[in-house]
């Protein structure tokens, strides 16, 4: 899959993403929300994440044990570094209302989430090495960098830049399958994220972001809407990764596992 300006560039640097379409000064607070404005910039990238190969053979059941076994694998490692920019934004969230949303969408990813990850685990036969500690992809290391800059960068706006696309991601491609597949755990993974619950809270989610971006200053409108395209790009890679670890595609995307 040939991507645009992504070959040789580091993984978390949110520079990856072509700069030619942020311009702050298209943004118009009073007719478009900022995640909006985000998504039309990213342009292809998003249905490149929400209808993959990955998640449409995942919804038809003819997805390979082994590539959802390798994703499984990946997004569990990935799931402590989620857990812990949740964490953050509730430190950085200006309303207790706020800190109570984002606390109880945390215990959905310690309690449900996590549950599903063990019994699919027994089901597909995975060690408990690669449960515990499994070495981290390219792809899952250039995420966990990704959430970090934003996290130290750009306070709670910046954190929802990376939050927002990579949950309303999983809700888009969750509700695009006609059908739904017949082992239980390929099942059970697009239930868990095709929800009202989850799509309320995607919403809200949305909503903190709109309104933390809209009164930004302009760089930081900027760097929000960078990070935004970059957590795309990247949720492209790790469904790529999933079906071809060794491609070109995905060392593309990555930055050729380069560290920032």
């Amino acid at each position: 899959m040939a991507r645009r300006g992504v070959v040789g560039v580091s993984p978390a640097d949110p520079a990856s993403v072509d700069s030619a379409t942020i311009d702050p000064a298209t943004f118009d607070p009073e007719t478009q929300r900022f995640s909006d404005w985000c998504r039309e910039r990213v342009g292809s990238d998003w249905t490149a994440a929400t209808e993959h190969r990955f998640t449409e053979r995942l919804h038809a059941d003819t997805l390979d044990d082994a590539a959802f076994r390798r994703y499984l694998v990946q997004d569990r490692a990935f799931l402590a570094d989620l857990v812990g920019t949740f964490g953050h934004a509730v430190g950085e969230a200006p309303s207790m209302a706020a800190k109570g949303r984002l606390t109880d969408f945390l215990g959905v990813l310690t309690d449900d989430e996590n549950d599903f990850f063990q019994r699919a685990f027994d089901a597909l036969d995975v060690p408990e090495s690669e449960r515990a500690d499994p070495p981290r992809a390219p792809v899952t290391r250039a995420f966990a960098d990704l959430l970090a800059r934003a996290r130290q960068t750009g306070g709670y706006a910046a954190t929802l830049a990376v939050l927002v696309p990579a949950e309303w991601v999983y809700l888009d491609w969750a509700r695009a399958g006609e059908s739904r597949p017949e082992r239980w755990y390929l099942d059970e993974w697009v239930a868990l994220h095709d929800t009202d619950a989850f799509a309320d809270f995607v919403s809200w989610l949305r909503a903190e972001f709109d309104r933390e971006a809209a009164v930004a200053a302009p760089a930081r409108q900027r760097q929000c809407a960078r990070l935004f395209g970059r957590t795309v790009e990247l949720e492209v890679a790790f469904f790529e990764a999933a079906l071809a670890p060794d491609s070109e595609a995905v060392a593309a995307l990555t930055g050729g596992g380069q560290r920032w």
